[in-house]
């Protein structure tokens, strides 16, 4: 018994009953001891010599060399307690910490590249960074449709130039129908006729759905007119004679219409290549150098080939050079542009829109190659050019879906701003900052 500074009395005698669960959980055990209690007191204190045999074999010490604290104490590896006045950490834990650690460090820098995973890119709710454009189907048959009219109105002009007067018939004719049924997409597609009228209101040079619109306006009275004036050569005997006068005033103007249609049929082809650079989207406006030269060679391409299959075959020797000369500037300008896009060209070789891009290259070159023999057979004029206008309409429909897959992939707008930032840094130009930047993910081709 002991008296306590308090002046109660203390039984020590429980202390040395107490069960050590170090000492019974598989430490080692120490020569000479009874039971778990007399292992914890013959074990040394740190910084204290081990028993003597004789102590060992002569029994248990008496209480009063038994530390209570000793009980506490964390036994190492070889039987020696240790320390834990270090906030439980014994100091081979710590020693084999810090070796450990460096390691790890060492290791990690070695081969951080093994460690780091790919990156997967995603967006804020899975919501993509640009906004995909509202537009459906109606809108990549009006871009192929309007490239084909205005091919044909630059055929039937040069046709009533040279005296080719099937070629003409065929070219406006083609002309008419084409633009009729484009309109009709692009109005199906805004929803009310009105919606088109609406964009009639204003004038914008820099705006390329303006400078379109206006365009069309433009275009589509004089190749109506010239296209009018075939159609009523046709039924003019089913007509009344009083409707002679103004057969008369249509077949004046149809000659200057044309001409005035194939003046315009340029802008008509390619702009609606600079309608959709103008957008986010990230293939459409990577692609602004070279699209418009894309869409060009495959108007050409389409309206050449629609004209081998209406025309007689010893006309039809200018529009197998329209087409032959269409097809080559769309495949080598269309290489050349999926070169220079770099990751924003994936989309052109992946899914449905990969699909339609294989077959527009196999359909257009087949096409070109089999017009070579189309001067002295019929059907192969005729198979010629349905390849090459199944070609442009697939390259239309291609390029529109590849657009559209890129807006709803973060990875083809996150990594090429990245490239670009890398660029300038490299170059040792001024980095923007994102406040400075233009708000470019809120441009949308609906917008």
């Amino acid at each position: 018994m002991a008296r306590s500074a308090g002046g109660g009395r203390i039984n020590l005698a429980g202390i040395g009953r107490w069960r050590n669960p170090l000492a019974t959980a598989g430490h080692q055990a120490v020569p000479g001891a009874a039971n778990a209690d007399e292992a914890t007191a013959k074990r040394p204190r740190a910084g204290q010599a081990g028993p003597s045999t004789v102590e060992a074999e002569a029994g248990p010490l008496p209480m009063s060399t038994v530390d209570p604290m000793a009980a506490l104490a964390e036994v190492g590896p070889e039987g020696r307690p240790v320390s834990r006045t270090d906030g439980g950490r014994s100091e081979n834990a710590r020693n084999n910490g810090r070796r450990s650690g460096r390691g790890r460090r060492r290791g990690g820098r070695r081969d951080e590249h093994q460690m780091v995973p790919d990156a997967t890119f995603t967006s804020y709710y899975g919501r993509p960074v640009v906004k995909a454009s509202p537009w459906e189907k109606d809108i990549p048959a009006y871009l192929f449709l309007g490239g084909v009219a205005a091919g044909s109105s630059l055929l039937g002009a040069g046709a009533d130039l040279t005296g080719r007067p099937a070629l003409r018939r065929a070219g406006r004719i083609s002309a008419l129908g084409a633009i009729s049924v484009s309109f009709a997409a692009l109005v199906h597609d805004l929803g009310r006729p009105m919606r088109f009228i609406n964009m009639l209101r204003v004038a914008k040079p820099t705006s390329p759905m303006s400078v379109g619109t206006w365009f069309l306006v433009g275009y589509g009275p004089v190749v109506g007119l010239a296209g009018g004036a075939e159609l009523t050569a046709l039924i003019r005997p089913l007509l009344p004679r009083r409707l002679r006068p103004l057969l008369r005033v249509i077949d004046v103007t149809a000659r200057p219409a044309g001409i005035v249609a194939a003046g315009i049929a340029p802008a008509v082809a390619s702009y609606t290549a600079v309608l959709l650079a103008d957008t986010a989207t990230p293939t459409w406006h990577a692609s602004y150098k070279h699209l418009p030269f894309v869409f060009v060679g495959s108007a050409a391409a389409a309206s050449g080939g629609l004209a081998m299959i209406t025309s007689p075959t010893g006309e039809a020797g200018p529009a197998r050079r329209l087409a032959l000369g269409g097809a080559l500037l769309e495949l080598s300008v269309e290489h050349r542009m999926e070169a220079a896009m770099g990751i924003t060209a994936e989309p052109l070789h992946h899914g449905n829109a990969g699909r339609l891009m294989r077959a527009s290259r196999t359909l257009t070159a087949f096409g070109a190659l089999s017009s070579l023999f189309g001067r002295r057979s019929r059907a192969a004029s005729v198979v010629s050019g349905a390849a090459l206008v199944a070609g442009s309409a697939c390259t239309r429909f291609g390029v529109f879906a590849a657009g559209q897959d890129s807006a709803r992939d973060p990875k083809y707008t996150v990594v090429p701003q990245r490239q670009r930032v890398e660029a300038r840094k490299a170059a040792g130009q001024p980095v923007r900052s994102v406040e400075s930047e233009p708000a470019t993910a809120a441009v949308t081709a609906g917008a």
